[in-house]
């Protein structure tokens, strides 16, 4: 076995990998970044979210970063998925959302169509 066929074998696990660590979830966005829990008035950029109730855990999740990919669809909206993944950072918290993610209007856009607003994703 060369190393080129070694190397796609090993890609492809790490992509089974990924995928199986996914947790399930709910995604919605937002458009105003600050001041935001973690960080105040410095801005963070825009590949960012804030983190529902579940993930928060009183601000432990500042910070830290999860991809995200959009699963389908949670209204009428019919295939709202781009088949991207988007790596956010954490930088505020969602109390009460209905979403396990809010993320910024530009994440959101970069894994699914706007219109849909709510959306399924797994993140890890």
């Amino acid at each position: 076995m060369g190393l080129q066929n070694v190397l796609i074998i090993l890609s492809i696990v790490a992509c089974l990998i990924s995928t199986s660590m996914a947790t399930p979830g709910v995604a919605t966005f937002y458009t105003s970044y600050t001041p935001s829990a973690c960080y105040g008035d410095t801005p963070e950029g825009v590949m960012i979210a804030s983190a529902g109730d579940a993930i928060w855990n009183n601000g432990a999740a500042c910070g830290k970063y999860f991809t995200v990919k959009c699963t389908g669809p949670r209204n009428p909206v019919p295939h709202p998925c781009t088949g991207a993944t988007v790596k956010v950072k954490i930088v505020d918290h969602c109390p009460g959302c209905p979403s396990t993610l809010d993320l910024s209007k530009e994440a959101f856009t970069k894994i699914a169509n706007p219109v849909a607003g709510i959306i399924n994703i797994d993140y890890w």
